[in-house]
């Protein structure tokens, strides 16, 4: 049936690292300086839902295109051609060995996208968008590939997104290979393996970021002297711990990796020449007011960790939700978005935060995400591309 549209659909989650990724050794490849270790979040409140779909019966004079939450997006850049340039020739190659397969690879395609969280906000929208683009792309042509092959894909289209095709814990090996072909995503450990893994995202700005990661990090491997430190001594040693934290399930080294991190890596971002800053003085707030609650508690309790935005995620472990989310939820007020009804009723706030800090989170937090560990990449009937080939509206 020459009009027969063929789809597949896809949700994909979003990562947040605790081991930074930060730096290109080949910008075309997407091949990092150094390796990485990110929580994969749950899809039920952080996801891309991605429809592929082709068809002999698409306009040819309209090529590829991609609709991204309602409206048009660019497919002509280097990133995107890399993802369904490989794609196709894996599906042609499967269509060359057997020929009473549909050409799928010869057809345009058609994709619809759609996050549930704001994009380009410092939420990893980039890892979510091309890791569904490339695991709905591969489940439409039917292709026989792990996602640990996947995520070489991946990685060409957004580095973190080879990440987000695994669930649970994600290491990303930078490999040395120069064609890039060792470095993909594995997987630490699933989501069971540490289920009581929470997560509280301070959303400060949900504006897009003054300057991209893609130039913020050749900037910083241009100019800054303590990322050299950071590549060669301060990530290996933290990959290390870090990797062995998660398989103990022991939260204190998981919490003080996160957080040193996350200073090296905005240390080396304030250190790179002219100075890039993606924190405010709400994030800093977010710092002083997870220190407060781990003295309060007298332990360790809460992790702090920025990506290349102002917005806190903030990891806890399901039994210290009290003493975490509590303690936010007083100073917050219960009239912004986000708060889980279910998890906030009854807790108290067994913190008392410093009264600038306080005023700071108050004034500055726009909204937050109560989440935790999750799956990856989860195959769905529910499609935003019609039987007919027209957009789902939604």
């Amino acid at each position: 049936m020459a009009d027969k549209v063929y789809r597949a659909s896809t949700t994909a989650p979003v990562n947040i690292a605790v081991v930074k990724y930060w730096g290109k050794r080949d910008a075309t490849l997407n091949l990092p300086t150094n390796s990485s270790l990110s929580v994969t979040l749950a899809q039920s409140d952080l996801r891309t839902l991605t429809t592929a779909s082709c068809s002999a019966s698409y306009p040819t004079f309209e090529g590829d295109w991609l609709l991204l939450n309602g409206e048009p997006s660019d497919v002509s850049g280097a990133r995107v051609q890399a993802c369904f340039r490989e794609l196709r020739a894996r599906r042609a190659a499967l269509e060359a060995a057997d020929s009473s397969l549909a050409k799928l690879s010869t057809m345009p395609l058609h994709i619809v996208s759609e996050n549930n969280f704001p994009t380009a906000a410092g939420l990893a929208s980039s890892a979510a968008g091309f890791a569904a683009l490339v695991r709905a792309i591969a489940d439409l042509y039917e292709l026989p590939a792990s996602p640990s092959e996947l995520s070489l894909i991946a990685r060409q289209g957004s580095g973190s997104a080879c990440r987000s095709l695994f669930g649970g814990y994600v290491a990303w090996r930078m490999g040395d290979k120069p064609d890039g072909s060792d470095s993909m995503a594995d997987q630490v450990a699933d989501a069971a393996h540490w289920p009581d893994m929470c997560a509280l995202i301070l959303v400060v700005s949900a504006a897009k970021k003054g300057v991209s990661s893609t130039s913020g990090m050749q900037q910083t491997v241009a100019t800054s002297s303590l990322f050299q430190e950071r590549i060669a001594r301060v990530v290996p040693q933290n990959m290390a711990v870090m990797e062995k934290a998660i398989r103990d399930r022991d939260f204190a080294p998981f919490a003080e990796v996160t957080m040193r991190d996350s200073n090296s890596f905005h240390a080396t971002c304030a250190d790179t020449y002219p100075p890039i800053f993606y924190m405010n003085d709400v994030s800093r707030a977010a710092i002083r007011a997870v220190e407060q609650i781990n003295a309060a508690a007298g332990r360790t309790v809460a992790a702090y960790t920025f990506d290349a935005g102002p917005n806190a995620v903030i990891y806890y472990l399901e039994k210290d939700t009290e003493r975490v989310v509590g303690t936010f939820y007083h100073v917050l007020g219960g009239e912004i978005d986000g708060w889980k009804k279910d998890a906030i009723k009854g807790l108290k706030p067994t913190t008392s935060l410093d009264g600038a800090v306080a005023n700071l989170l108050k004034g500055g937090v726009s909204r937050v995400i109560m989440t935790g560990v999750g799956p990856g990449p989860q195959k769905t009937n529910e499609h935003l591309v019609a039987e007919d080939g027209t957009p789902v509206r939604r």
